[in-house]
């Protein structure tokens, strides 16, 4: 064809893309009107996934509420629990033993690695890399035998508590951590080797869903998406929480803001969550890791089943009426997830049930920027951009 020809013009397609499709990686539906292969306009739907986790805090007391932060993002449920206590003990004005912040802090890192293997994972798989998904999946099972050893629980773990946490660090948890952490640079190198520099991974993903830092931040983008344009805020620097200010560790950012540059701010950052992991094992502070407040604190369970003052103080904390009861008030507390800012906006009135609880997921934030980043690009750019926001379903919907 002559480079002079006017393209032919053809009649216009609709396509839905989702909510029934391997590649939305949840119930998510984007309406795509294609010219051919080229999207002229995408609409982003969501609604397919009524959890009402909002409305659940008005209902269940604030130790309660916890499982319900486990189903938002559930590929870091420790870090959603980390944050939403986070948010009732600043209501309280409760400052817990510094045992129990460096607790919180590892098992919030090894979730972050354990979400960003997973999104490594199926972006990969999205795209045809098969091997890198296995290389994913492979470390990822290793991170989920320690939670299930720390919290009991895979998936859901609601190993937080308003105060500290469930329990403390089994015996041997020292020593499978640092097992993980010594080979888990090889596999990282490996999946380097597949991807970083593959012509195929890089066609894919360079120059595709391109975002601006200035737009970024316009559109409220947070964590790995807003530093892959270039913006260099992360609130574990920003605005230190449960002794972040301890550690040592860098920023990743990126350049161009696009699909490869979110890839490897990503892997970046599982690098910096070992060192953040590492730092805290050998400086990891003896003590308690709960509060030794007997009104909010529960007591161990041999003191609950062999003790009348330990029965006692038990249901004292569970029975309605009674238990945490923060004063009247409202608090916004934001924590640094592996998908960014995660906020629980909480409004008291005085009572063992919240008010009002608002949720800031980030992942609400990045779905909406997703016609601006494929609208002009092809249909094959769609999955490769979604995947790279790694948009979770279940933050989506109230």
């Amino acid at each position: 064809m002559h480079a002079d020809m006017e393209r032919v013009a053809g009649e216009k397609m609709m396509l839905n893309f989702g909510p029934q499709h391997p590649a939305t990686h949840g119930t998510l539906r984007i309406v795509l009107e294609l010219d051919g292969e080229t999207v002229v306009k995408a609409t982003p739907h969501l609604g397919y996934l009524h959890t009402g986790f909002e409305k659940l805090g008005e209902h269940l007391d604030y130790n309660q509420y916890i499982v319900v932060t486990d189903r938002m993002n559930y590929l870091s449920p420790l870090s959603n629990n980390f944050g939403y206590v986070l948010a009732v003990e600043k209501l309280l004005g409760l400052e817990i033993p510094k045992r129990g912040e460096y607790v919180r802090v590892i098992m919030a890192e090894l979730s972050r690695l354990a979400d960003h293997l997973i999104w490594l994972g199926m972006g990969a798989l999205d795209l045809g890399a098969f091997t890198a998904f296995l290389y994913g999946f492979k470390e990822r099972e290793k991170l989920y035998n320690i939670f299930e050893k720390t919290t009991g629980a895979r998936l859901t773990t609601s190993y937080t508590r308003v105060g500290g946490v469930l329990r403390d660090l089994y015996d041997g948890f020292e020593e499978e951590v640092n097992a993980f952490l010594s080979a888990f640079p090889k596999t990282l190198k490996e999946v380097h080797t597949l991807l970083t520099r593959n012509r195929i991974w890089m066609d894919r993903t360079k120059e595709v869903g391109v975002i601006s830092g200035e737009d970024a931040i316009s559109y409220g983008l947070t964590g790995p998406c807003l530093r892959a344009s270039g913006v260099e805020h992360d609130l574990r620097k920003a605005e230190p929480y449960s002794s972040y200010e301890d550690f040592d560790f860098d920023v990743a950012v990126g350049d161009n803001g696009d699909v490869y540059d979110r890839y490897l701010v990503r892997m970046e950052e599982m690098v910096q969550s070992c060192h953040i992991v590492r730092q805290a094992m050998d400086n990891l502070p003896e003590g308690p890791v709960n509060v030794p407040d007997n009104k909010i604190s529960l007591p161990e369970k041999k003191d609950a089943y062999g003790h009348i003052e330990g029965l006692i103080h038990h249901f004292k904390i569970i029975m309605d009426g009674h238990g945490v009861q923060p004063p009247r008030g409202e608090i916004y507390s934001a924590t640094e997830s592996p998908n960014g800012e995660l906020g629980f906006y909480i409004v008291s009135d005085g009572s063992g049930t919240a008010y009002r609880i608002r949720i800031r997921p980030p992942s609400l934030l990045q779905y909406q920027v997703v016609p601006h980043m494929i609208e002009g690009g092809m249909v094959s750019d769609v999955v490769a951009v979604l995947g790279s926001l790694n948009v979770i379903a279940g933050e989506l919907d109230r």
